[in-house]
Order: structure tokens, then C-alpha cells, then sequence
């Protein structure tokens, strides 16, 4: 199985309600994110791809438009982790992405993956396919997943 993967970073900031420690603070991270696909090389004379699976940079626009730039610079908050929701819908022109989980970077990569599966499946006919997501949280802590085999 032959595999690609891009690298792209972003800043965000979250808490974790109920954690013991100081995760249930507000506080933010520089967010690493590793896309990796699999599918065949494209093999077209005249095709910009080929002999790629997929562009780099094309990896790069799509995950900028589906999560990157979505989640740059924002706060992600779990929807009902209502103090923080109000108070950050007291700010006016405050950038909040709220997500029906709780924004461990666990729960963040499950989602960031869900985002990103639908945006590369199979776009050349080739049988692209997001197979791995890792999210690091920081250098030493990160989460990954992987596709259903």
C-alpha cells in the first residue's frame, strides 16, 4: 500500500469541562495535523497528477477549506458547555466552532477525520481515500485514526 501524507498547522483554543487538571481551563494549542491518503498513482499522460496519487498542494487547499481555516484562530467548545458558549457569544465577532463532543484532541481527530473523509473519496477514480488522521496537540500528545479496513 503505497501512501501520501500533508502536514498543516493551526492554532485553537479549547477546554475540557469536567477534566481534574488544568484542561478544564480555557487555553489554546498549536495544532499539527497529519492527512494521510491512499489510493493508485495516477497513471495519464498529459494529467497534471501524474505519477501522484494527489497533489501536495491540492491536499493542502482541500484541508485548509474543510477544517484548517475553519478551526484556525478559533475557539472549539462542546455545545453543551453552555457558560463558555455564552460567554463567548458575548464577544462580538468571536471566531467559535461548537462540536457535539467534548474538544479532547481524541474527539477533535474523530471529527477532523469525519470532515476530511467525504472531501478526497475517490475524486479521480482511483480509489483515493483518506486512510490516516493524526492530530498532535502538542509535540509529545496527539490522537490518531485510521480508516475501517
Amino acid at each position: 500500500m503505497l501512501t501520501i501524507t500533508r502536514k498543516l498547522e493551526f492554532d485553537a483554543g479549547h477546554r475540557i469541562p469536567d477534566h481534574k487538571s488544568q484542561c478544564r481551563n480555557l487555553h489554546g494549542h498549536r495544532y499539527t495535523l497529519e492527512v494521510t491518503l491512499v489510493g493508485e498513482v495516477i497513471e495519464q499522460e498529459g494529467h497534471s497528477d501524474n505519477g501522484m496519487i494527489m497533489d501536495f498542494s491540492d491536499i493542502k487547499t482541500i484541508a485548509r477549506e474543510k477544517l484548517v481555516d475553519v478551526w484556525d484562530h478559533a475557539f472549539i467548545t462542546y455545545s453543551k458547555d453552555t457558560a463558555v458558549r455564552e460567554f463567548l457569544e458575548s464577544l462580538p465577532g468571536h471566531k467559535t466552532v461548537v462540536i457535539d463532543c467534548i474538544p479532547t484532541v481524541e474527539n477533535l481527530a474523530r471529527t477532523a477525520f469525519n470532515i476530511l473523509k467525504p472531501a478526497f473519496h475517490d475524486r479521480f477514480g482511483t480509489g483515493l481515500r483518506l486512510q490516516r488522521l493524526v492530530l498532535h496537540e502538542t509535540p509529545n500528545c496527539w490522537a490518531e485514526i485510521s480508516a475501517d479496513e
